[in-house]
Formats: C-alpha cells, structure tokens, sequence
C-alpha cells in the first residue's frame, strides 16, 4: 500500500489515507518512501520513539501528539525532496531566500593588526 497511487500522490484536500504497518521501522519506511515530504506527525508516550522519529522522518516538519496543521507561521516552514519550493517560507529563516549576505569587518584602531596567529611569542 505504501507505494499506491494515493500514498505517492501530495494531496491537498480533506482525504485520509490509512497505511497498516507492523512496527516503527515499516512506518518510518513507508513514510518515507514517498516523494514528498512537507510534514509528517507520529503519536507516541514513547519518547524515544519520538526521537527516533524527528532523526528519521524526511519531512519538513515533525509533529509529536499533534495533527500536520501546517500553520506554524513563527517557524522556517517547506517541504524535503519533490514538495514545496525548496524555500523555508516562514521565521526568520524565510528572509534568506530574499538576502545576499555580506561579512564585514571594520578596524578603526588607526593600527595594523596581526592576525592572532602571529601573537604568539616566538620561544
């Protein structure tokens, strides 16, 4: 079932699919063997599970004891492998796709200065 049309497909919509697995690892499998990977959520009192499955899960986002809202504006937002933009669209993070970033370092000392590799004593 996990390789189903509708298990492959990235559906926006009120449709449910239900995967039947045996353990964690056949979840974490069938999870990921979809193409996209905008969010994902497991339910668990397990926190090792929990864990295992934000290291393991290839989606943008984890949820843990929570539905995939997709609503978290205050957090870098966007999807792994064929979803979204490849943009964190949210956060602070969603500035980056709009900014060149430039370092910049001003002495105003009216001295040269040596690297500090050059500050050490020679014995």
């Amino acid at each position: 079932m996990p390789m189903h049309r509708i298990a492959q497909e990235e559906i926006f919509g009120p449709v449910l699919s239900v995967i039947p697995v045996d353990d964690y690892p056949s979840a974490a499998t069938a999870l990921n063997q979809t193409l996209y990977g905008l969010s994902s959520s497991i339910f668990t009192s397990d926190a090792n599970t929990a864990f295992r499955a934000m290291r393991d899960f290839e989606t943008g986002i984890v949820y843990v004891n929570a539905g995939t809202t997709g609503a978290e504006t205050h957090l870098p937002f966007g999807g792994w492998k064929e979803t979204g933009n490849g943009h964190r669209e949210a956060g602070h993070a969603a500035l980056d796709s709009f900014t060149e970033w430039k370092s910049i370092y001003v002495d105003f000392s009216g001295r040269l200065q040596r690297a500090q590799i050059d500050n050490q004593e020679q014995l």
